[in-house]
C-alpha cells in the first residue's frame, strides 16, 4: 500500500480523508521557499483504514507532517511520544518524524492563540473565554488555553456530557476554572458572554450559506469580540460587522498553526508574512 505515496518526493505533507481541499501546501511551501529550502509540502490521502502503513511510511521517508479531519485522534495509537496538552485533548495535527520515531504535537491552541493576539491583542494569561461547539479542534484550544493561564474558559454545547467530560479533565490538569451550558440556555450563556472577552464559534455552522448562527445574537453585546474558526464571512461574522462588534474569521488561526508546526519542524522561525500571502493567494 505505501507505493501509493511512495512516487512523490515530499519531505512534509499533510494527511486526510479528504485532503484536496487543504491549503496547507501553498501556505508551508511558501515559507520553505522564504528560506531557500525549495518546495518540500505536499498532502496525501489517507484513508481510516491506511493509517497504521502511513505512520510506518512516514517513519521511512518523511520528517514530519500535519493531519486534518478525520484523523486527529486515530492517528495518537501510532506514535512514540506526543505533547501532554495534545494527548489530553486526544488531537494531534502536527508529527514531527525523528530516527524514525513520530512524535505527536497539536499547534491549534497556539495559532489561535497567536489570531486573537492579532485580531483583538487579547492575551490568553488571565484571561476568560466563551467556545461555542466542543468538537476536536476546540477540546485541543482548550488544553493549550488552560496550559497558557487562561483564568476562565465557558462553553456552550448541545451535547453537555462531552464538555462535562472536558471539564473534569481540565480541572484535574490546571488550575482554569471551567464552566458550561446548552447553547439554548439563554440565561446561562448571556452570563458567559459578559464574563468573557472573546467568544470563540468553534462548530461548523456558516460552512455553508444558509446555515444558521449556532446563538441567539440579541445575546450579544459590542464588549466581547467575535472569532469564528471558518475560513470565510460568516453568518455570525456577517451580523457583527453589522452591529458594531470586533470580529475575525479562521484564516488567521490556520496561519499561525501552520507556521507553528512550520517552526518545530525546522527549528528555524517562520516567515509568516510569506506564509500570509500565499494563504490569501490560494484562498481566492
Amino acid at each position: 500500500m505505501k507505493d501509493k505515496w511512495i512516487k512523490a518526493s515530499f519531505e512534509y505533507a499533510v494527511i486526510g480523508d479528504p485532503v484536496a481541499h487543504s491549503l496547507s501546501p501553498e501556505m508551508q511551501n511558501a515559507g520553505f521557499v522564504a528560506l531557500g529550502l525549495g518546495r518540500p509540502y505536499g498532502k496525501y490521502h489517507v484513508k481510516a483504514d491506511e493509517i497504521s502503513d502511513f505512520a510506518q511510511f512516514a517513519r521511512e521517508n518523511l520528517r514530519g507532517f500535519n493531519i486534518t479531519v478525520p484523523h486527529k485522534k486515530n492517528i495518537i495509537p501510532f506514535l512514540d511520544g506526543i505533547s501532554r496538552p495534545a494527548e489530553l485533548a486526544e488531537s494531534v495535527n502536527t508529527v514531527t518524524v525523528r530516527d524514525g520515531k513520530l512524535f505527536g504535537d497539536s499547534t491549534d491552541g497556539f495559532g489561535l492563540a497567536s489570531a486573537l493576539n492579532e485580531a483583538f491583542g487579547t492575551e490568553i494569561n488571565g484571561g476568560n473565554f466563551l467556545f461555542i461547539g466542543c468538537g476536536g479542534a476546540v477540546q485541543a484550544v482548550a488544553f493549550y488555553f488552560a496550559s497558557a493561564g487562561a483564568a476562565q474558559l465557558c462553553f456552550a454545547n448541545r451535547t453537555v456530557a462531552k464538555v462535562e467530560k472536558l471539564a473534569a479533565a481540565i480541572a484535574d490538569n490546571y488550575s482554569c476554572s471551567t464552566r458550561y451550558c446548552a447553547p439554548n440556555d439563554k440565561e446561562q450563556l448571556l452570563e458567559f458572554i459578559n464574563s468573557s472577552t472573546v467568544l470563540i464559534q468553534g462548530t461548523s455552522l456558516g460552512l455553508k450559506a444558509d446555515d444558521p448562527i449556532p446563538l441567539d445574537t440579541a445575546l450579544l453585546n459590542s464588549d466581547i469580540a467575535v472569532y469564528d474558526t471558518i475560513y470565510k464571512a460568516t453568518p455570525l461574522l456577517r451580523y457583527a460587522a453589522e452591529h458594531g462588534i470586533r470580529h475575525a474569521d479562521g484564516r488567521t488561526m490556520l496561519l499561525h498553526q501552520g507556521a507553528r508546526s512550520f517552526e518545530i519542524w525546522t527549528g528555524l522561525k517562520a516567515p509568516v508574512e510569506k506564509m500570509r500571502v500565499a494563504l490569501e493567494h490560494a484562498m481566492r
